[in-house]
């Protein structure tokens, strides 16, 4: 096993847990909304981490700047028409192209920059995370030829705006009073229906619009100077 792979189970699987308990016990379930920070912010070590240390060049790190750049102005755009987001969209097509830590730097990029414009506050590494880790997905699906096809791409594009919906929703029952309950989450997932609608229809309607131009793009980019061969 390499070590980023081991890192990777060490923190995710050890460390994280390890945090839960001792915040459970420190804190007498209370302060969830200080130790889900921390998580969110240990999980996205090991992404950075992998893609950090094989020195990516400096064409690679220009590619995903303007991918998150696009999907900032996407998301602006669209600012009048709650939950109807590109970001999840651009993060995954990158990830389909370039590869999982591509997708994942994307999405998490794209979170922070944008909410310079929305505003900053605890959600923001709720949301690099989500929109990274749909972005590592998808660059784990693209190995495969089945994103090819649209049907894939819309099954993609809801399963994920359902996804960003219900980890958000996490943040959003720790909001009220720092504390977290299954009550609370069901009723919160049920409010959020409307927006889990929007997420998963503006995934679908990004992704059939925006996945053979943006993609053949990233397509010829990656062939014709050799970059993200390696993913």
């Amino acid at each position: 096993m390499k070590k980023k792979q081991l890192l990777s189970l060490i923190l995710l699987f050890i460390v994280i847990p390890l945090i839960l308990i001792v915040g459970v016990t420190l804190f007498n379930d209370g302060k969830y909304t200080i130790i889900s920070i921390i998580v969110v912010l240990i999980a996205c070590i090991p992404f950075f981490l992998s893609f950090e240390r094989r020195k990516p060049n400096a064409r690679e790190i220009l590619v995903i700047a303007v991918m998150s750049a696009i999907s900032v102005a996407g998301r602006a755009a669209f600012a009048w028409l709650p939950g109807f987001k590109p970001v999840t969209a651009f993060a995954a097509i990158t990830g389909f192209k370039l590869g999982p830590e591509a997708g994942f730097l994307t999405g998490a990029v794209s979170a922070i920059t944008s909410n310079i414009l929305f505003g900053q506050g605890p959600w923001t590494p709720f949301q690099m995370f989500t929109w990274g880790i749909l972005g590592y997905a998808a660059g784990l699906l693209g190995k495969t030829f089945l994103m090819n096809y649209k049907a894939t791409l819309i099954v993609y594009g809801i399963i994920a705006g359902v996804l960003f919906s219900l980890i958000m929703d996490i943040w959003t029952v720790m909001s009220y009073d720092g504390s977290f309950n299954w009550t609370r989450y069901f009723a919160a997932a049920g409010t959020a229906l409307p927006f889990t609608f929007m997420y998963a229809l503006s995934n679908v309607v990004f992704l059939l619009l925006m996945y053979k131009p943006i993609g053949d793009k990233l397509e010829r980019i990656k062939v014709k100077y050799g970059i993200m061969q390696h993913h």
